[in-house]
């Protein structure tokens, strides 16, 4: 579930809120433990590429469904009042496959988790969480339940993913983080952090991370508020993801950086973004520019019923030299970079409410590629707690 209701402006009116609250368990001498999480349940149909390990080639597709789990989640958040002024605090997330739980293991692997310290002086933490591109550029034009645009982040794991052109590496974006954000000052609020990978760590040494050695990269952003309108600038060097190809020992570097406006006017959100990809890739160097719209209206039915109506359309940009890495169908007949370079991706969605705990969602998306790989529906069903 990565959704965020507009609908909870209004939830005053309703006489409910949007979604369940955490439970707190312990709220004692200023130190509190809240417990959170949801099951979420979900069908989908998706045109799904069929790829050439060989040639790294796309070479048809087919329609393929499931029941799936869309990420299911158990949290635990807590904080400690130290003093007046200070706050430390933690939050740990987990998840697990709810359709199949039975095979699955459980709490099979780990969402987030981090520890801070905040308080007048801003936010430091430290640990693992989302990168700042994706909540302050990314997220505003698609943060939907299944189905999103296109974005940097993605480009990273098409390049490193197990169908990308280095193989099984791992490109681990949340992880080995330290952040410092802000205050906010008259609107104005920035946050500044890194990302460091030791050589201590078996799978950044193996492979080639920053060339073996131990390495932090930077990231930061810039966020400024006036009324109903705001504007965030996002840049990382993603210094840490300079992977050697095991076939050509070519290396291959990123950086993104985007901006994103936004307005809103009582429950509709309307957003606006520009951002790219900096790559080399093979020795070639190239940018993957994208240009996206978004809009989320939040509606009310009747006193307890609400939800949500949005969409987003993003054009891609892409120099031919590095559309592989958003597109594998940029790769044409003959290995030749070419093809597909420049799309259109539209995805759709509604919410329903069911109860303050509980949602349903359809959605759809057209990402306009060869063999019309990714396009599908997706209905499902979530239960916060």
């Amino acid at each position: 579930m990565k959704k965020t209701l507009l609908a909870t402006a209004i939830a005053g009116a309703l006489g409910a809120s949007a979604a369940a609250q955490a439970a707190t368990v312990y709220n004692q001498d200023g130190t509190q433990l809240d417990i959170y999480g949801n099951i979420q349940i979900a069908y989908k149909s998706i045109e799904t590429g069929s790829y050439n390990d060989t040639t790294g080639r796309i070479e048809g597709s087919s329609s393929k469904d499931e029941l799936f789990d869309n990420g299911s989640t158990v949290g635990f958040s807590g904080q400690h009042v130290i003093n007046p002024g200070l706050t430390g605090y933690f939050k740990a997330e987990f998840e697990h496959d709810a359709d199949e739980e039975k095979i699955n293991g459980g709490l099979n692997k780990g969402d987030q988790a981090y520890l801070g310290l905040k308080g007048n002086f801003g936010d430091a933490r430290l640990g693992s969480w989302d990168p700042l591109i994706d909540d302050w550029v990314q997220d505003p034009i698609s943060n939907n339940e299944y189905f999103d645009v296109s974005d940097s982040t993605r480009d990273l794991a098409g390049i490193y993913g197990s169908n990308g052109i280095i193989g099984n590496a791992n490109a681990d974006r949340e992880g080995d983080k330290f952040q410092y954000m802000s205050p906010v000052w008259a609107g104005l609020q920035f946050a500044v952090g890194t990302q460091y990978k030791g050589d201590a760590e078996s799978d950044f040494d193996a492979t080639g991370y920053s060339n073996g050695g131990s390495n932090a990269s930077f990231f930061g952003g810039l966020k400024y508020a006036v009324g109903a309108f705001s504007v965030a600038a996002v840049y990382d060097d993603l210094d840490n993801y300079e992977l050697t190809n095991d076939v050509t020992g070519d290396k291959v570097k990123a950086k993104a950086y985007g901006v994103t406006a936004q307005y809103t006017i009582d429950t509709l959100r309307l957003a606006a973004k520009v951002e790219n990809s900096d790559l080399k890739i093979n020795g070639e160097s190239g940018d993957i520019m994208r240009y996206a719209v978004g809009a989320r209206y939040g509606y009310a039915l009747s006193d307890n019923f609400a939800g949500d109506l949005y969409g987003s359309y993003q054009y891609v940009d892409a120099d031919k030299e590095v559309a592989l890495a958003t597109n594998r169908g940029a790769i044409n007949d003959a290995g030749n970079y070419a093809g597909d370079d420049n799309f259109n991706e539209f995805v759709l969605g509604a919410t329903y409410n069911i109860s303050p705990a509980m949602y349903t969602f359809v959605e759809g998306a057209l990402y306009d590629r060869t063999h019309d790989v990714g396009n599908g529906v997706a209905v499902g069903a979530v239960y916060s707690f």
